[in-house]
C-alpha cells in the first residue's frame, strides 16, 4: 500500500470515527432536552399541588418508591380525602381519556396507567391494613392544562390546572390526627428520614390513633376506588418546606452529562480539523 492509499485510509477511518461521534453527540443532547422537559413538567406540577396546603393537605416530592431502590415518586398528598400518588408527565400532543383509555394521539398509554397503579399499591403496602383503601392513583399531564377524565381502572386523569380542584373533590375520609399521622409516617418510609415537624404536630401525632374513618362512596370527578426521587422535599401547611438532596442528585446527573456533551464535542473538532493532518 502507497503513502497515497494509507493517508486515504487513515482519512476514511477518522470520518467514521467522526460520524459516531456526532451521533452519540445528538443521543446526548436528546436526552438531556428530555430530562430537562419533564424537570420542567413536575415544578409545574409541585407548583400547582402547592396550593392545597391552605386546605389542610400536606405533601411529600420527589419520593421514595417502597420496593424500587432506584425509582422514585413523584408527589404524594396526604389530606382530608386520603393519600393521592401523583404521577406528573409532561406529554405533547393531543391527549385524551376516551371509553375509560389514556390515548396520546393515536398511542394508547396503558403502560402509564399501569405504572400510577402500581404505584399506588407500592405507597399502600408501606400502611397499615385499614388506611391502605385511602390510597388512590392521579396522573397530572402537565402539558393539557385542561384535561379530565377517569379510566377504566380508576386511575384519575388532570390536567394541571385541573389538579387541585380534583383533589379537593375528594370526599373527607381522615380527621386531622389522623392525616398527621400519616404525614409522619409516610415521610419516614418514603424519604428514609423523619418529616420535618412543629411542636404542634409532635402533640397531636403523640395522642393515640382513633378508629379510622370509614369512606364514604366516591362517585365524584377524580375519585377512585383502588385500594391499595431519595432525598425528597416536604411541603405541609404549618410545617414548614424540607429541602432533601433529590433535586441535587438531578443537578449532578445533568452537570456530568453536560460534561460528556463537551468533551464528546472537542473530540469532533480534533478528529476534523487535526487528525487528518497528524503525523504528515
Amino acid at each position: 500500500m502507497g503513502a497515497g492509499d494509507g493517508a486515504a485510509e487513515h482519512a476514511r477511518l477518522a470520518a467514521e470515527r467522526v460520524q459516531r461521534l456526532k451521533r452519540q453527540l445528538d443521543q446526548a443532547e436528546r436526552a438531556t432536552k428530555a430530562w430537562d422537559e419533564g424537570a420542567v413538567g413536575e415544578r409545574i406540577v409541585a407548583d400547582r399541588l402547592g396550593r392545597l396546603l391552605p386546605h389542610g393537605w400536606f405533601l411529600l416530592h420527589d419520593v421514595h418508591w417502597p420496593g424500587r431502590p432506584k425509582a422514585t415518586l413523584d408527589h404524594v398528598l396526604v389530606g382530608p380525602g386520603g393519600v393521592v400518588v401523583v404521577d406528573a408527565k409532561d406529554w405533547t400532543g393531543e391527549v385524551s381519556v376516551a371509553s375509560g383509555v389514556l390515548w396520546q394521539g393515536r398511542f394508547a398509554r396503558t403502560q402509564s396507567v399501569e405504572g400510577a397503579l402500581a404505584q399506588c399499591a407500592a405507597v399502600a403496602s408501606v400502611l397499615a391494613p385499614p388506611h391502605r383503601r385511602f390510597v388512590r392513583p392521579l396522573i397530572c399531564l402537565a402539558g393539557q392544562p385542561d384535561l379530565f377524565g377517569i379510566t377504566s381502572s380508576d386511575v384519575a386523569v388532570a390536567g394541571a390546572d385541573r389538579v387541585v380542584d380534583t383533589v379537593l373533590a375528594l370526599p373527607p375520609v381522615l380527621d386531622t390526627q389522623t392525616v398527621l399521622g400519616l404525614y409522619a409516617h409516610l415521610g419516614q418510609q418514603l424519604t428514609q428520614e423523619p418529616v420535618v415537624e412543629s411542636p404542634a404536630v409532635k402533640a397531636l401525632t403523640a395522642k393515640p390513633a382513633g378508629p379510622p374513618v370509614v369512606a364514604r362512596p366516591m362517585g365524584v370527578p377524580g375519585g377512585v376506588q383502588t385500594p391499595g426521587r431519595r432525598g425528597p422535599r416536604t411541603t405541609a401547611p404549618g410545617v414548614g418546606r424540607g429541602t432533601g438532596t433529590g433535586r441535587k442528585s438531578r443537578a449532578q446527573q445533568q452537570a456530568t452529562s453536560m460534561t460528556h456533551l463537551m468533551f464528546l464535542a472537542a473530540f469532533v473538532v480534533f478528529a476534523v480539523y487535526v487528525l487528518p493532518y497528524w503525523g504528515r
